[in-house]
């Protein structure tokens, strides 16, 4: 009888795939100019925070370490194992000075996982998830896949900073969730802590006139890589209804070592119930804790983290090289990336002038903001030192595209 007509696929697996920003990132990976030419020797690539140089010996030094069997059990089932979530926590309470308690840190297969774990424990299918654009580009995959409704709104297009009107306007009785990356990836924006004040009497407002409580998840992956000495600040220090979620990945600069974690403050109410969710949920969506060796390494992974003075380094020389050059850059104050006006507001037209280069970025439609386009400051030094010339000879190239047209 054949498939009766029927598609192979389920309906959820046919809308995520069919979901514009995901589609364009898949063809990105699959089919562009960077998918063919990645592994090409001398090209300059600022595409993904990955890392371009061998890692750390001390982040080589834990994990070997962590691998030596200590009983027979070592590589056995692991939930939250208690040193970890204690050096988490404690790390929390260090750069917060919030008293987080290891009790409420759920480890996670790296950052990725903790947001999703945080949506499914607060909305039920059909509930509204308001994040900002420019996006981390997997928010929206992720909200759908968990039966929830993407709601976007624009950041400040001066400032990169939230844009608490366009929030307030897009609030309803349906709102269960406001994600907030900070600092932000990919403008490097710090929100400061009036903004999220502002925010968080803003959604305490909102929930009391629609007589249900709006959880804030914050997505804090780069939190320990802020620049010229900024004091980093959480939304949890300001509403009590706040999710965090962080990942080891941005910290050192492993991204393909997933740990992570998904932490409640102690100020939020009924904790006791979310604890006892968030654990039933860890498991019915696939035993979503880290792997044995990351979690007995953690506490050696919180001593210590990559060079962020060097990565402030990358960032000041781009800068004010790219700005010489005629770009129009936005300093960031935190995450590893630059966010850079597109010449003539065409990204996609402008980051293949760059390919033809051999340089490769990510173009801001990815992000659901064109006219940029993302460079990560993890490529190598060497690697920045030979874009340089290779960014002015695009700009002058496009500069004469124009005038020709």
């Amino acid at each position: 009888m054949g498939d009766l007509g029927k598609s192979p696929v389920s309906r959820r697996a046919a809308t995520l795939a069919s979901v514009p920003s995901q589609h364009r990132i898949n063809d990105f990976l699959r089919d562009s100019e960077y998918s063919r030419r990645q592994r090409e020797p001398g090209i300059c690539d600022f595409i993904f925070g990955n890392p371009h140089e061998m890692p750390q010996p001390a982040y080589v030094q834990a994990l070997r370490d962590a691998l030596t069997p200590r009983d027979e059990g070592w590589f056995g089932y692991k939930s939250n194992e208690p040193e970890a979530r204690t050096a988490a926590a404690g790390s929390l309470r260090d750069l917060l000075g919030i008293p987080f308690e290891p009790a409420d840190v759920h480890l996670t297969t790296g950052g990725f996982t903790a947001i999703p774990l945080a949506l499914k424990a607060v909305a039920d299918p059909g509930d509204e998830v308001i994040f900002t654009l420019p996006p981390w580009f997997f928010y929206e995959p992720l909200v759908i896949e968990a039966g929830l409704v993407p709601v976007k709104v624009r950041c400040n297009p001066e400032t990169f900073d939230l844009d608490l009107a366009a929030i307030s306007a897009a609030l309803t009785p349906r709102t269960r969730v406001v994600v907030v990356n900070t600092p932000n990836n990919p403008t490097g924006r710090i929100y400061p802590p009036s903004l999220l004040q502002d925010l968080a009497e803003l959604l305490e407002q909102a929930s009391r006139r629609n007589a249900r409580r709006i959880y804030l998840l914050s997505d804090e992956a780069y939190n320990r890589i802020v620049y010229d000495g900024a004091r980093f600040h959480s939304p949890a220090e300001y509403y009590p209804h706040t999710l965090l979620a962080y990942s080891y990945g941005k910290t050192h600069l492993a991204p393909g070592q997933r740990i992570g974690y998904l932490a409640l403050p102690p100020t939020m109410p009924e904790r006791g119930a979310m604890r006892e969710a968030l654990t039933t949920l860890q498991m019915a969506m696939g035993w979503i804790y880290p792997n044995a060796v990351m979690q007995y390494a953690l506490p050696r992974l919180e001593q210590f983290s990559i060079d962020v003075g060097q990565l402030q380094r990358r960032r000041d020389l781009l800068v004010e090289a790219l700005t010489e050059r005629g770009y129009r850059v936005h300093r960031p104050e935190g995450a590893f990336y630059l966010f850079v006006h597109a010449p003539a507001g065409d990204d996609e037209a402008f980051t293949a002038v760059l390919a033809r280069h051999g340089v490769f970025v990510l173009p801001g439609t990815l992000f659901e903001t064109p006219g940029f386009f993302r460079i990560s400051l993890t490529a190598s030094d060497d690697m920045i030192r030979r874009s340089l010339p290779l960014f002015g000879a695009a700009i002058a190239d496009a500069a004469g595209a124009t005038r020709n047209h």
